[in-house]
């Protein structure tokens, strides 16, 4: 039913998931690629420890996705958008959670979080989009109460509001925007740094949340110094003169 391939939806999700986190507000602890100490020894080894999961590759985070949070939320069942949503709040929150969730909003039994035959039956007579913005509502109001709110909470903000944006894009049937410059490119990359996990412990996304003041003063600086040498190459092209010092300007006249 579903239109999204599985490694689409975690291209998306490595957007917010990224390298490796052991934050002391994070109750997840260690954490790389989204996975946490917990789920690397319950899929790949008992006794891993800080390290291991630091070593842990992609390939190895892909495998856990798909079986711990895809597969789990038998998203390949449910329709584009819904899919994406109910699995990046897996991730981020829980199966638990967002199978409880997704059954209420269904208005379906939530005292257990199995996603049945049942449930995708329901889905299926739900408006895609619909679902999916009650699904986010439901998600953002949910990480608003958690104490540990202030300490991720512009990262989780972010994430919640990029997942309804793409959500309902694939909901509609429609492909993302084009992506252009330095935000395309790190976007197009799929590995951007996330910080820590929420919930059930996965990670709020995104560096420039975290990012320390003078970080954000010097990124502010260039841009404006971006803005402004652009500023001045197209005055001087409109006005016919060369915008290099150093060269003689137009003849006198040409631009009145």
């Amino acid at each position: 039913m579903a239109t999204h391939t599985y490694d689409e939806a975690l291209r998306r999700l490595l957007v917010h998931e990224g390298g490796y986190t052991n934050h002391p507000s994070d109750p997840g602890g260690p954490t790389k690629h989204g996975i946490t100490i917990h789920d690397y020894r319950r899929f790949i080894d008992p006794g891993g420890t800080a390290a291991d999961v630091r070593a842990m590759t992609v390939d190895q985070a892909k495998a856990i996705y798909r079986a711990r949070y895809w597969d789990a939320l038998r998203c390949d069942d449910l329709p584009a958008g819904v899919d994406y949503a109910v699995f990046d709040y897996g991730v981020n929150s829980g199966i638990g959670r967002a199978g409880r969730v997704l059954r209420r909003l269904l208005g379906l039994p939530d005292r257990e979080h199995t996603v049945t035959a049942t449930v995708i039956a329901a889905v299926a007579r739900r408006d895609p989009a619909a679902l999916v913005a009650a699904i986010c509502d439901e998600r953002l109001a949910f990480l608003r109460r958690l104490k540990t709110w202030p300490v991720f909470g512009r990262g989780w903000g972010r994430r919640v509001a990029e997942v309804r944006a793409t959500a309902l894009r694939m909901a509609s049937g429609r492909s993302d925007p084009p992506r252009r410059g330095i935000a395309g490119a790190a976007a197009a990359g799929g590995m951007v740094a996330a910080g820590a996990a929420a919930g059930a412990g996965a990670g709020a996304g995104g560096w420039l949340a975290d990012a320390p003041p003078w970080a954000l003063a010097g990124l502010a600086v260039a841009l404006v110094l971006v803005a402004v040498a652009i500023g001045v190459a197209l005055h001087w092209r409109r006005r016919g003169r060369p915008a290099v010092a150093g060269v003689p300007a137009a003849a006198p006249g040409i631009d009145g």
